[in-house]
């Protein structure tokens, strides 16, 4: 079956669409489909993307093409609508440019069946439901009429009264009125005195928290602030304005037209005027405010909301819950899960990036009670006639009251996701859980009573191809996926394993199988892990279910029960499954295993010591051998050894806790004679951007020597502020660090940090040939790269390849120099398999290129965000085929040891 997988559109959740259709696309199983990437932009236009471009960071990184957007000042990147008003022929002209542009009478043409990750507005609200019906094409979910009901929080609140449902009380505040209201204090109080606080305001037809604000204190700044959220309007104050530096303008215009947390563009002014582009923004802004000029001006989104829904606050835990339905169509809740978030709303970055809140499955509360949760989510999904799944979202209080709302027909489907987190404790895997959503689909589009036989011949015939697969589902090579660890990158190694694992488990070639390593450097536990444990959101969670199970502890009562009642699912599209972690010993993984993929960061997994566990057992793996990697893992030695070599690298030095004990005060003398402010201060073996920090005063330097040279855990509160840590940032432990000088432009007339990747294969010589990858430019929001930017799916900016000079040709000679110095670096280092390697770039006025090395990692993140499946794309590799030749790299050189 070819599957049209719709992903992007107009909506506010663009990027987490972008992001959900890549994954659908890449954990599409195989053997039963063809996948069909159809991008809709965010003008509503359809085009039939290539490929590659769907391993792009965002789409900003692609589209509009960087070609066809218009050279400013200081280089922001844009979407569509940014570009103003567009003929056909334009529009034409740049779809063209990422793939065909094609219009819905030719879908049918095209793929048989509509899978839609489109969130939001035009996704999520009937709009493209309807015209796929209309055009006789089977989709997956829910129906036209549900889809509406979904989308609409105004709408829920009528019904969910209507059907019995509790629901916090609730106000609805139009645009028209806010702006007559004369008096917003004495709204304030009126809303205050109805609903009590703290208030909370929403956008009604936004998902992922998107216009949502908590206002806790009779504030009316804050009361104007968040009610103009939910509008997607500001007033930005000419006194404020301008007591900011030129870089805080651009920063404050940046998040402002940042479609998530800013108010998006295009904008319109008080008295009508468009804005498009962000520039033209940052132009107006800085031309409207001047001494004698107006002290405000208003912006307002050309598609904000029209209505703000004001809720009651509901003092409770929070918990979502995936509602599927079995082959009779009655619907099954899976098990509740609670969110449990560092801030107070479960906003974007803590529902997408891992380790930023923690999902607890079931909800830890009595079986009475989860099964009450699940019995009224139930209830809500057949009162609102939801097909297929739905994600049902809700509190409940210390009374045992449950209020559910927020019903989605759509979930979000990244690899942490709900969606996929809680189909696993049924034991299915993401690929299988997509071909169920599939077969579902179809069966429930037939109830239609539209193109009956055609649908029903299909639905046939995939049944048919399902059968055959199972028959042949031992026919696979087994491969090991062991992630975790237990240094600050575990997260991180989790994240890259289990795309790792969803990449295998669509195909027709390998059987992957969760390993999760435990323990410390003195010793490795190794444990095959079920699809449930290693879908936990991170690895923390992963590891305390692990204790558990060991302890002894039994699986929860309703886990069994839902279990039980899915069963009828789980035999159809899974088969057997392990039910609980198995504890093994390298011998055992060498009975278990063909290969082994090592999915960890830093240490263990970079430094060679679990590469010589492997190599005494022939179990072949991933990546450098032992020497390359004991190299590799301290920054300070490959530093050295390049130097030796004469690559370019940033002067260096490595701090060590024992002279800090010694003598606070010589040890930050010595730095500060042999360093000036500002330099780079890092682990010298961790990567991931782990505590990376630009340090530029003193005060910095002896706060970030604190924390790496801190004896407990817990990070202390004082030094944290001082370096300005994020949420739930962590900062290793270690007996050292490493310092480096502040690489700088230094008179080049271009100067950009790239990530470049590299994959290595046997020549017919025998002996290690070198491919290079076009390099990714990374562009930074803060200081250094961070987390988000480097794994976040719609956070990072990687322009792939990087720009190094606007002329195609120079461009490339540039390109070409540059990957000649990574192959170089990569050949001294006798880096194998794959790896990653950052620099900086230096173009000179004589047009000379100096490339500065700054690590090199030789097991590089491999979460569906990271740029080196971008850079691979170019060469024709999707993720699968790319991860495909590692492994093969890593079987041949073991063959060649062995024989």
């Amino acid at each position: 079956m070819k599957i049209g997988i719709i992903f992007g559109g107009p909506s506010r959740e663009r990027e987490i669409s972008f992001a959900g259709g890549r994954t659908v696309y890449d954990n599409l199983d195989k053997s039963l489909f063809e996948a069909v990437p159809v991008f809709a932009d965010s003008l509503g236009n359809f085009i039939l993307l290539d490929w590659n471009f769907i391993y792009k960071g965002t789409i900003r990184d692609f589209y509009p093409p960087v070609e066809v957007v218009p050279a400013t000042e200081h280089g922001l990147q844009m979407y569509l609508e940014s570009l103003g008003q567009l003929s056909e022929e334009e529009i034409n002209d740049i779809a063209n440019r990422v793939g065909q542009r094609i219009h819905p009478h030719q879908f049918k043409e095209l793929f048989d069946f509509a899978f839609l990750t489109l969130h939001g507005p035009y996704g999520e609200d009937g709009s493209i439901q309807g015209l796929l019906e209309w055009y006789g094409i089977p989709y997956s979910g829910s129906g036209i009429l549900p889809s509406a009901i979904g989308i609409d929080k105004i709408a829920q609140k009528a019904l969910l009264k209507q059907h019995g449902f509790a629901t916090p009380d609730y106000r609805i505040l139009s645009q028209t009125e806010w702006h007559a209201t004369q008096d917003k204090g004495a709204l304030l109080d009126s809303l205050v005195a109805d609903l009590g606080l703290p208030l909370v305001m929403k956008a009604p037809h936004q998902g992922s928290s998107i216009g949502v604000s908590i206002i806790k204190e009779k504030n009316l700044q804050l009361f104007e602030e968040a009610i103009a959220r939910s509008l997607f309007s500001l007033t930005i104050q000419k006194q404020d304005w301008l007591s900011k530096s030129e870089a805080q303008q651009l920063n404050f215009v940046k998040t402002l037209t940042d479609i998530r947390e800013g108010i998006g563009l295009p904008v319109q002014t008080e008295t009508g005027e468009l804005i498009y582009a962000p520039e033209e923004l940052l132009s107006l802004l800085s031309g409207y405010f001047t001494e004698n000029g107006p002290e405000s001006l208003t912006l307002t989104n050309v598609e904000s909301e029209t209505q703000v829904l004001i809720e009651a606050f509901i003092n409770g835990r929070e918990f979502s819950c995936i509602v599927v339905q079995d082959q009779t169509g009655d619907p099954i809740a899976l098990p509740p899960t609670e969110i449990r978030k560092g801030g107070e709303v479960f906003d974007y970055r803590s529902k997408y990036l891992p380790g930023l809140s923690r999902k607890i499955t079931p909800i830890d509360l009595p079986t009475e009670q989860i099964q009450e949760i699940r019995q009224q989510c139930e209830r809500l999904y057949t009162s609102l006639g939801f097909n297929v799944y739905a994600r049902l979202d809700g509190f409940i209080t210390e009374t045992g009251e449950i209020f559910l709302n927020d019903p989605n027909t759509t979930s979000g489907m990244l690899p942490s996701s709900f969606f996929f987190h809680q189909a696993a404790e049924i034991g299915l895997n993401p690929s299988q859980f997509l071909t169920y959503i599939i077969r579902t689909s179809l069966a429930e589009r037939i109830k239609s009573g539209k193109n009956t036989a055609a649908l029903t011949r299909t639905l046939q015939g995939l049944e048919k191809q399902m059968h055959d697969e199972r028959a042949h589902r031992h026919d696979k090579l087994r491969v090991g996926v062991i992630m975790g660890g237990y240094s600050s990158e575990r997260h991180i190694s989790v994240e890259s394993g289990r795309n790792i694992y969803e990449k295998l488990s669509s195909s027709t070639k390998y059987e992957p199988i969760p390993i999760f390593l435990m323990g410390d450097d003195q010793t490795h536990q190794l444990y095959q892990i079920p699809i449930n444990i290693m879908l936990k959101d991170n690895a923390d969670d992963i590891k305390e279910k692990i204790d558990a199970s060991e302890a002894g502890v039994p699986a929860h009562q309703v886990l069994a029960q839902i279990a039980e009642s899915a069963s009828s699912i789980t035999s159809l599209y899974a088969g057997n499954t392990l039910k609980k972690p198995q504890r093994l010993t390298y011998e055992q993984l060498a009975g278990l295993v063909d290969a082994v993929f090592i999915a960890l960061h830093g240490r263990p997994g970079e430094d060679g010591v679990l590469q010589s566990e492997l190599e005494k057992f022939h179990i072949p793996y991933n990546g450098s051998g032992i020497q390359s990697s004991q190299v590799t893992i301290n920054k300070f030695e490959t530093n050295k050894i390049l130097r030796q070599n004469g690559v370019p690298v940033a002067d260096h030095m490595l701090a060590f806790k024992k002279d800090y004990q010694e003598n606070q005060g010589a040890f930050f003398n010595q730095i500060e004679q042999s360093f000036r402010y500002p330099f780079i201060a890092k682990p010298a073996d961790d990567g991931c951007s782990s505590a990376v920090k630009k340090i530029k005063t003193r005060e910095e330097l002896e706060a970030f020597a604190e924390l790496i040279f801190r004896s407990n855990v817990e990070i202390p509160e004082s030094p944290a502020r001082v370096l300005n840590l994020s949420f739930k940032e962590e900062v290793p432990m270690k007996g050292y660090f490493l310092i480096e000088n502040l690489i700088s432009r230094e008179g080049a007339k271009h100067f950009l940090e790239i990530t470049g990747g590299l994959l290595t294969s046997y020549g017919p010589d025998g002996r290690v040939q070198y491919e290079v990858f076009e390099a990714s430019e990374a562009l930074a929001e803060g200081e250094v790269l961070s987390l988000e930017e480097k794994f976040l799916a719609g956070e990072g900016q990687n322009i792939t390849p990087a720009r190094y000079a606007r002329d195609q040709k120079e461009r490339q000679r540039i390109s070409d120099q540059v990957k000649q110095d990574l192959k170089r670096v990569a050949e001294i280092l006798r880096i194998e398999g794959y790896a990653r390697i950052d620099a900086f770039v230096r173009v000179h006025p004589d047009n000379s290129v100096e490339t500065i090395i700054i690590e090199v990692n030789s097991l590089p993140g491999m979460t569906p965000a990271t740029c080196i499946f971008h850079q691979t794309a170019i060469n024709g590799y999707k993720p699968y085929d790319f991860i495909d030749r590692i492994l093969q790299f890593g079987m041949e050189r073991t063959k060649k040891v062995i024989s």
